[in-house]
């Protein structure tokens, strides 16, 4: 990884930048994946490169949604598994949650990859090398995935998820979790819960929050309850509007 100061004004970005030129290298990343992320940048800059009241908001209301479900399942791409692989897996582990990898741009070898890194920092068990199931509506590769994942999952955490994906979970009757940084997005108006922020900040500010309403029903009902997604993105499109 390239040297960066700590002094420089962009440090965390930059940090960024070179774990995914290290995970394009090592065939985690596709091109296409830089490529989504420097868009994603741009939505981060307007919000001052910092986790604002509605994205903790919605983080609270994420949290609440994967402790009330029975079966949730984090689906894994290229950029997360180059982002935060250590806080992807905890954040499993805290949630009970079962891994799988779920690519756009999909091939054994890099499945295979993304699978070793997530193990590589603990994980015990990663679905989607060896898919038997496909999301309906989806053509091609995209729609490939695990019975005893995605299928019979009752929440989906989808971070950095493309929109066909996030659409097509919703007509199945999946509840969604979002992490995108586009609050205009059609996964972001397709999530259950959309919590706009950029996912080095967001998944750590989700474990807080599931440690947090862990043995509290009570604080957890109200968070979900308290929460109205579109309201949340408006303001939230309000906010950038204003920077």
């Amino acid at each position: 990884m390239t040297e960066i100061p700590k002094s420089h004004p962009r440090y965390a970005s930059l940090v960024l930048r070179e774990r995914l030129v290290e995970g394009f290298r090592a065939g985690i990343v596709v091109p296409q994946g830089l490529i989504a992320h420097g868009r994603g940048e741009m939505f981060d800059y307007l919000l001052g490169e910092r986790t604002t009241k509605e994205a903790r908001e919605a983080s609270r209301a994420g949290a609440a949604l994967l402790l009330k479900a029975k079966r949730p399942v984090i689906s894994v791409n290229g950029n997360v598994a180059a982002l935060c692989p250590g806080e992807i897996v905890q954040l499993a582990k805290v949630a009970r949650a079962r891994l799988e990898v779920g690519l756009f741009h999909r091939s054994d070898i890099r499945v295979s990859k993304i699978e070793s890194v997530l193990r590589e920092h603990g994980a015990k068990e990663v679905l989607g090398f060896l898919p038997d199931a496909k999301i309906p509506g989806l053509d091609h590769a995209r729609g490939l995935c695990s019975k005893e994942g995605i299928i019979s999952a009752d929440v989906v955490l989808i971070p950095l998820e493309d929109g066909d994906r996030a659409e097509a979970l919703a007509k199945m009757g999946k509840k969604t979790i979002a992490i995108d940084l586009n609050p205009i997005s059609r996964t972001s108006r397709s999530a259950t819960v959309t919590i706009v922020d950029e996912l080095t900040r967001a998944v750590p500010e989700l474990i807080r929050n599931l440690e947090d309403l862990q043995g509290d029903p009570k604080a957890a009902k109200l968070a979900l309850s308290k929460y109205d997604r579109d309201e949340n993105l408006k303001r939230i499109r309000a906010r950038m509007s204003v920077q």
